[in-house]
């Protein structure tokens, strides 16, 4: 019986070094599991164009810029004096006195719908009474002297 229990013992153990060996042997080192890493591809110098400067603004941007600041302007003005001066200055800008001032009060399919018109002048003048700018510049017009010659304002 001996004999059996040492044999039965010597397959036991030559089993489980058999399995142990195979187990070992799936398990790759490392090293070998780990790849290389490729070489890091030559990198190209790019060479950063400068921006491309803005476009010109129009002489119609310009005026309307300008003109929402005298706007501003005579609406916040501390004084009248200072007002009437920030009057005079948008009436330069202007061909006369006289120009149109319409205001779009609703728009629907292409169609526009205008309040009463008025004149750059009683414009101003209304700026600087009630202290309120509730409109913006939505068109303006310019003639070949460079004068503003309509203008049209939205709701803000």
């Amino acid at each position: 019986m001996k004999q059996t229990l040492f044999s039965l013992s010597l397959r036991k153990t030559m089993f489980v070094a058999l399995i142990a060996m195979m187990a070992m042997g799936a398990c790759k080192s490392k090293k070998k599991a780990v790849a290389p890493a490729p070489a890091p591809a030559p990198k190209e110098e790019v060479v950063q164009q400068a921006p491309p400067p803005p476009p010109a603004r129009s002489a119609e941007e310009v005026a309307a810029e300008r003109l929402e600041n005298i706007f501003n302007s005579v609406t916040n003005a501390s004084s009248v004096n200072s007002a009437n001066q920030s009057i005079q200055e948008a009436l330069a800008m202007f061909s006369n006195q006289e120009t149109p001032v319409l205001i779009v009060i609703h728009e629907e399919n292409g169609i526009k719908d205008y309040d009463e018109p008025t004149t750059i002048k009683k414009y101003l003048e209304y700026l600087k009474d009630t202290k309120k700018n509730l409109n913006y510049i939505s068109d303006i017009r310019m003639d070949a002297s460079g004068k503003v010659s309509e203008l049209e304002l939205r709701r803000k």
